[in-house]
């Protein structure tokens, strides 16, 4: 009988929720190649709008997230795949009140699953671009 490694419920939640999204397309971009981690603002790719919200992600490695304007306005909640230009994604949910407190321009930061043995942190700032160490 061959054993598996242990998964906590929220991997296992995120890890099923992505094979029932299998067959879905979620469409994601966000920040540019500098991104945040090299010191410089999240920009929008080609095909965003400026009400668009980008996400700035910690110690980030091509990974981008944007939430379109079209998914603030539906105000329900988001499984945002972050993968973007990186070689592995990481899942980030979002509940319909937070998107609520995106959208009133309040900054909202979540921890995204785990991949790798990393995780990153993703913050949505439509006020204001979020600054920092990792950002």
């Amino acid at each position: 009988m061959i054993e598996s490694p242990l998964t906590d419920r929220r991997e296992f939640t995120l890890q099923s929720l992505m094979a029932v999204l299998g067959g879905v397309t979620i469409t994601i971009s966000g920040c540019g190649g500098s991104g945040p981690k090299s010191g410089g603002s999240p920009t929008g790719p080609t095909g965003t709008t400026d009400a668009d919200t980008t996400g700035a992600i910690s110690t980030n490695h091509g990974h981008k997230a944007t939430i379109t304007s079209a998914q603030l306005a539906a105000g329900s909640a988001l499984l945002l795949d972050i993968r973007g230009d990186a070689d592995h994604p990481h899942m980030v949910e979002l509940t319909a009140a937070e998107i609520s407190r995106i959208r009133s321009q309040q900054t909202v930061s979540k921890d995204s699953s785990t991949m790798g043995e990393h995780m990153h942190v993703v913050t949505f700032s439509r006020g204001s671009e979020p600054t920092g160490p990792g950002y």
